[in-house]
């Protein structure tokens, strides 16, 4: 037979590792330092301006 769950139990497990998942994709995008934001915005920029010079016109 199938396994007896809590479904309670089961829905603060899946709500806590939904939070841990948003909690590590913010300190992704917030956790870093000016300098490190600054690259990286740099480099998307420089990405887009070298794609936009080698699209035909």
């Amino acid at each position: 037979m199938a396994e007896i769950i809590n479904l309670r139990q089961a829905k603060k497990r899946r709500a806590r590792e939904e939070k841990a998942a948003k909690a590590e994709t913010n300190r992704a995008r917030f956790g870093r330092s000016k300098g490190e934001r600054q690259k990286t915005e740099t480099e998307r920029d420089k990405a887009a301006r070298d794609l936009d010079g080698k699209k035909l016109d």
